[in-house]
């Protein structure tokens, strides 16, 4: 069992990327494993630490397709679809409120709050 390489913060060699990064250049891990990590320092906690994936083996981001965009479309509209009302809010429904503001505050009903 061979252990990751381990680099400060900042100070990965040229090649190595993190998943944002890969994302930000429009690549994906494409399935291979972690090369290496970086650490950050914080205090009170351990260090923050950031895989780090080789770009010479990265593949491109797959696109969107139109069934995946359906999907997307589909899973947002459930976001702001009011479960008390059954409205689409026009925003994502706060999971605090677990329903639209008109349904979880009705006019009249909140103490303290002015109209």
């Amino acid at each position: 069992m061979s252990t990751l390489p381990v680099y400060p913060w900042r100070l990965a060699p040229d090649g190595l990327a993190t998943l944002r990064q890969l994302r930000a250049q429009g690549l994906r891990p494409g399935g291979q494993g972690v090369a290496a990590q970086v650490e950050r320092p914080r205090y009170r906690r351990g260090p923050l630490v950031a895989y780090l994936y080789r770009v010479d083996l990265a593949k491109p981001v797959r696109p969107m397709t139109p069934a995946r965009w359906a999907a997307l479309a589909k899973a947002n509209a459930a976001r702001r679809t009011c479960p008390e009302c059954l409205q689409d809010a026009g925003y994502v429904i706060p999971a605090s409120l677990g329903m639209c503001v008109p349904c979880a505050f009705p006019e009249g009903s909140c103490d303290g709050i002015a109209a």
